[in-house]
């Protein structure tokens, strides 16, 4: 008898796996719910990432964690801006109903996913970047301002700050009343902040030692790879600008504008020159990110956590860096719009865990509902995103996918090297872009044939067909979302 043999036949291993199917298919108890975790970055673009093809990016831990998880790499951001991101992040609502701009807050008494983890019995922590107390920093430096307790979303713990952009002078706050801290971080902000989260991590462990043990649900948001571009100096000596290999689409003899990220009033640097500059940096911290998250892993393994943690890194947006021989953030364009997302963790491949990358168009309103499926709990009716953990977890539901993702720009920072007019557009299933300011067509792009986004076809006859589905469907994503929008009619 062959093994495969012996195995077939054997009793105990059929009773093996019918136990392994019960336990699989059935939705966990409470004392069996796994944590949950995110692993947010800030202006990391999707395409940054070694699994998805960049030839710059060196990230091994983020590339084996996509590999072992579900690699959604045809997510969207959905508004490419920090504070609105962040908004439908933690609420699953759109930003004309949440945070429509910059500096904006969280509408008072707004329930987001902590609530509803924490009524489920779970502890929530926070740990870093905020930006949803709607400070303004003209009125001084964020990283100053104090966010109210009840101002932090309903986490049981919050160590954090509003805003920083300082990675080397980074400060957080947290507790209240004679337990309120605030301090500078040592050194550099993410690992100074993956710091704290690992002691998070083994602060859980040691309640689970102590049979007080609870579910948890926590959030790492770092600043970086956001600019300025300066990681510490071991990863930036492994950058070279010169060896900086830019994407097609950035042009390689046009000047940049005599201000904004080309920094010196006055002084004229090609774009080229200017985005290899900064992706040398750029990547350094990128790099540096991965470290931290195979640290945090390393944690939870070490902490016998990992086994039952789901993990989601993600970004708020992308930049950039020169493509179409633009800067920084809030246009539609890919490099902007399209961001990381893999949901990963666990570290098995059984009891129906999937590896895959679907073709599923995820956006910020559906991190919410998502991750409240992976551990078995349901959006309530408020939350306006989809839940797509069956594409991790093969015994949950799969819902009907919209056949296209929403994009917004509901109220312009008005920053440099930004887009700064208000747009609403969509990208479908089948890979078409189509972007619009009020009453006026702007955008259309084939991202099959044109990934690049190089030939822009919304004023060309030929296309108009195909531009005609475009509008209706977008005009249809504005009457389903309670959108206030002018769509033009063709």
């Amino acid at each position: 008898m062959n093994r495969r043999d012996f195995i077939a036949g054997s009793s105990q291993f059929v009773a093996a796996s019918a136990l392994i199917k019960d336990h699989a298919t059935a939705e966990p108890t409470m004392h069996e719910r796994p944590n949950v975790i995110w692993l947010i970055a800030d202006q990391w673009r999707a395409q940054a990432v070694g699994v998805n093809g960049d030839p710059n990016a060196h990230t091994p831990n983020i590339d084996r964690l996509a590999e072992s998880g579900i690699n959604f790499d045809q997510a969207r951001s959905g508004f490419p801006l920090c504070c609105p991101f962040r908004g439908s992040m933690l609420t699953a609502r759109y930003p004309h109903h949440m945070v429509p701009g910059h500096e904006y807050p969280l509408p008072p008494g707004q329930k987001t996913i902590a609530h509803l983890f924490n009524d489920a019995g779970y502890h929530t922590g926070y740990i870093g970047k905020w930006h949803l107390d709607g400070f303004h920093e003209r009125e001084g430096r964020a990283a100053m301002h104090i966010v109210p307790p009840e101002r932090r979303g309903g986490f049981t713990k919050w160590i954090g700050y509003e805003n920083n952009n300082s990675q080397w002078d980074s400060w957080v706050h947290g507790g209240e009343g004679k337990d309120a801290f605030h301090y500078r971080l040592p050194g550099y902000e993410t690992d100074a902040l993956t710091d704290l989260f690992i002691q998070h991590v083994k602060e859980r462990a040691a309640e689970k030692e102590s049979g007080k043990a609870r579910p948890f649900f926590a959030v790492l948001s770092v600043e970086p790879p956001h600019d300025p571009y300066i990681a510490p100096a071991e990863y930036m000596a492994h950058y070279n600008a010169e060896q900086m290999q830019l994407r097609p689409n950035v042009p390689l003899h046009a000047n940049m504008a005599p201000t904004g990220a080309a920094g010196v009033l006055g002084e004229r640097r090609s774009v080229a020159e200017v985005a290899r500059q900064e992706l040398a940096g750029y990547y350094a911290q990128i790099e540096n990110l991965d470290w931290n998250i195979g640290r945090i892993v390393d944690a939870l393994s070490q902490q016998g956590l990992l086994a039952n943690t789901h993990i989601l890194i993600f970004a708020d947006h992308g930049d950039m860096h020169g493509s179409q021989g633009q800067f920084r953030k809030t246009n539609p364009y890919e490099e902007a719009v399209r961001i990381p997302m893999i949901i990963t963790g666990e570290e098995s491949f059984y009891d129906q865990r999937r590896t895959d990358r679907p073709a599923t168009l995820f956006s910020a309103v559906d991190i919410a509902p998502t991750t409240l499926g992976l551990c078995g709990l349901a959006a309530p009716e408020w939350m306006e995103g989809h839940d797509y953990s069956g594409h991790r977890l093969g015994f949950r539901p799969q819902p009907v996918e919209p056949d296209s993702v929403y994009l917004q720009n509901v109220i312009p920072p008005g920053h440099y090297d930004t887009t700064n007019t208000p747009y609403r557009g969509l990208v479908t299933r089948d890979g078409w872009k189509y972007v619009c300011f009020e009453n006026q067509t702007w955008l259309m792009f084939n991202l099959i044939e044109d990934p690049y986004e190089q030939v822009n076809v919304a004023f060309n006859n030929a296309y108009q067909p195909q531009r005609n589905k475009l509008i209706a469907r977008l005009k249809q994503w504005v009457a389903d979302t309670g959108d206030k929008f002018k769509v033009p009619d063709m």
